[in-house]
């Protein structure tokens, strides 16, 4: 009787030692696939940050070389008013970038729709503007909100408008660069909602249109609720990418325009610093504080997403 005991344990011990080394081979192995992106990582991303960091303490000379002045930047930063004008206006930006959600929300409801024919085509369509490079989009807005010969103007004086310059008008320039991030961006977002539609399974739509909900309420009622997970990844892609935007402004405002001020973003003042007026240090200080504050607002939607998003 005290045979087969034995002879378990020593099958035990043995599985053990056959699995180990597999276990271990496939532990390296996927450090092995990971160890490219962790390097990039590592070079492109946390050494960057690292030496953000270091240089917002310091001061660059004129020709090269840079001394350690502890907190003056960071000082400099939170008493500049140019700084807190810029960070308004970042957050505007934001704002208006995140209308793009229920636009695209509304538009990839449409074409979902059964029997619509050209779905393809429809989505190629919207997705078109968010390809396109900055610079040319900023070229062909800005003929169209051209106060002189702008196609926008040429419409609404036929309806008795009067001429404006919208992006040379400081009450409207922010707007008018918001609305292009909005036109530019909602197809990006559009592929993303039409994907996140397509995985709600149709038996609930199905379900319901049997117990006589509308259309309206079905949208209410069940695709909101479940795109929800998906609505939170777009809102937080969205936040990030407008608190970074610079491109698309410095390409529409130019540098002799007289609301250039009234529209300028943070990045687009850490451009200024770091090139234009040889602040490395302060623009280093600036840039860090920027990435604390989308790493802080990030975290806020992750913390208020569990009130609003259902997880199916």
């Amino acid at each position: 009787m005290s045979v087969f005991p034995a002879t378990a344990a020593a099958k035990a011990r043995e599985r053990r030692g056959a699995t180990a080394p597999a276990a271990s081979r496939g532990q390296r192995a996927a450090y092995l696939f990971i160890a490219p992106l962790g390097l990039g990582f590592a070079v492109f991303y946390f050494w960057p940050l690292l030496q953000t960091f270091y240089f917002s303490f310091t001061e660059f000379g004129a020709f090269g070389g840079h001394t350690f002045i502890g907190t003056d930047n960071y000082v400099r930063v939170v008493r500049d008013v140019t700084v807190w004008q810029a960070l308004g206006n970042t957050l505007i930006y934001s704002l208006i970038g995140l209308t793009a959600l229920p636009v695209a929300i509304v538009v990839a409801v449409l074409l979902d729709r059964r029997g619509l024919r050209g779905v393809a085509v429809y989505r190629a369509l919207y997705f078109v503007p968010f390809v396109t490079l900055p610079v040319a989009v900023g070229l062909v807005w800005n003929w169209l909100y051209n106060g002189d010969f702008g196609l926008l103007n040429e419409v609404l004086s036929r309806f008795g408008a009067e001429r404006r310059y919208w992006v040379s008008d400081p009450s409207t320039a922010v707007f008018a660069i918001g609305t292009v991030m909005v036109w530019s961006t909602t197809g990006y977002y559009l592929i993303i909602f039409m994907a996140g539609i397509k995985g709600i399974p149709r038996d609930y739509y199905e379900a319901a249109e049997l117990d006589g909900a509308g259309a309206l309420r079905r949208f209410f009622t069940i695709t909101l609720p479940l795109l929800s997970p998906t609505i939170f990844f777009a809102s937080v892609i969205c936040m990030i990418n407008s608190l970074q935007t610079f491109d698309l402004i410095y390409i529409m405002m130019g540098e002799t325009n007289p609301a250039i001020g009234d529209t300028q973003s943070v990045v687009g003042l850490f451009y200024k610093w770091a090139f234009v007026e040889n602040a490395q240090g302060a623009a280093a200080a600036l840039a860090f504080l920027l990435m604390l504050l989308i790493a802080a607002l990030t975290y806020l939607q992750f913390r208020l997403q569990k009130r609003w998003v259902h997880y199916a």
